[in-house]
């Protein structure tokens, strides 16, 4: 059987056609899943012959909640959803004055080593296909019951890892029969696998990207980040320009400061001279601490003064606000801890 949600409007109509049936109906079966129809049996313009079919071949992989957690410091939930396998993936909602955002997950686990990341500390289970990571925003829209307008791949995987998916998934919320989120409404972040980066720029489209740098030279994002291994940081940069001329888009660098390692006066000076004349915009992160490393969080006041550092010398940056760390809200930790029967955080 096939998961209908992987299937676009397009592809929906020629599975009609080639099965017996009106294109016209693909488009109807479509329309009632973007309603927040998950039955077959009750759209009710579709006959029951038709129906039959579909109950035969398809299903609706619509994730289950397992947790659902709600910050008693902000507006933000975090679910922990189940897929049919048995997999267990995290999503974040944030509710925010201009609209609702979610961070979504394109991987079951992840295979890129971070040592600040909780998701990628058991390695990969597998790819999710677009169907399920748009799965992830039907059911989130469900239980807030809330539209969403923003989107971020940011969650646990490495989106540039899962590419078809990925793109297929930005195209499908983008699709004005569908949820029709508009493209610079959605962020992809990346730890910087550069030919994909080309190849997302030879896509066209007008997304963010933010690329996980969280390093101002490579001896130090070695260390910290495997994949500086494949690729170093001027081959990074070379990739972001040739993004930056073939979509016009800013290039947000992702920077998570660790105290003592990377969140020295010399460091935001290495920062700047590197990033110096690139369309970009530098978002500067309190490292989420986790039990498995010894990062800690850098103090308000260096961060601040790395901050000021970086404006000093003309680069736009930002520090981002912390939200749902009461509730675990880094993309991983929910997962990690909810497998070893660990957590015991209240549930709304």
């Amino acid at each position: 059987m096939l998961n209908i949600l992987d299937l676009n409007l397009f592809e929906l109509k020629l599975w009609m056609k080639e099965n017996g049936e009106s294109a016209f109906r693909g488009k109807q079966i479509f329309d009632w899943i973007y309603k927040g129809i998950y039955n077959f049996n009750d759209m009710k313009n579709i006959p029951k012959n038709t129906t039959d079919k579909l109950n035969k071949n398809f299903y609706f992989s619509i994730p289950q909640v397992l947790r659902k957690l709600k910050s008693q410091k902000d507006d933000t939930y975090k679910f922990l959803f189940k897929y049919k396998d048995g997999n267990i993936i995290e999503s974040v909602v944030m509710k925010y004055k201009h609209g609702n955002s979610i961070c979504v997950s394109t991987q079951i686990g992840c295979k890129m080593g971070c040592k600040f990341c909780a998701s990628t500390l058991d390695g990969i289970v597998r790819n999710l296909t677009c169907g399920e990571i748009l799965g992830q925003i039907l059911k989130a829209q469900d239980e807030i019951g809330e539209k969403i307008s923003n989107v971020v791949l940011m969650g646990s995987g490495e989106p540039l890892d899962n590419f078809y998916n990925v793109v297929k998934f930005i195209k499908l919320i983008n699709a004005k029969e569908g949820l029709n989120i508009g493209q610079r409404h959605i962020t992809l972040s990346t730890c910087g696998i550069v030919p994909k980066i080309v190849e997302l720029a030879d896509k066209g489209l007008q997304i963010t990207l933010a690329i996980s740098l969280h390093a101002s030279n490579d001896v130090m994002r070695k260390e910290i980040m495997p994949v500086a291994h494949k690729y170093n940081i001027n081959e990074l940069i070379d990739g972001c320009k040739y993004y930056i001329n073939n979509t016009n888009r800013r290039i947000t660098f992702e920077y998570a400061l660790v105290k003592g390692v990377n969140d020295s006066d010399k460091n935001a000076e290495e920062l700047s001279s590197m990033l110096k004349g690139i369309l970009c915009h530098v978002n500067l992160i309190p490292v989420n601490e986790i039990k498995e490393n010894n990062f800690k969080k850098s103090s308000l006041e260096s961060i601040k003064k790395f901050s000021n550092i970086l404006i000093k010398n003309g680069i736009e940056t930002t520090i981002r606000r912390e939200m749902g760390a009461d509730i675990n809200a880094a993309c991983g930790q929910l997962r990690r801890s909810y497998i070893e029967g660990k957590n015991n955080i209240k549930e709304v």
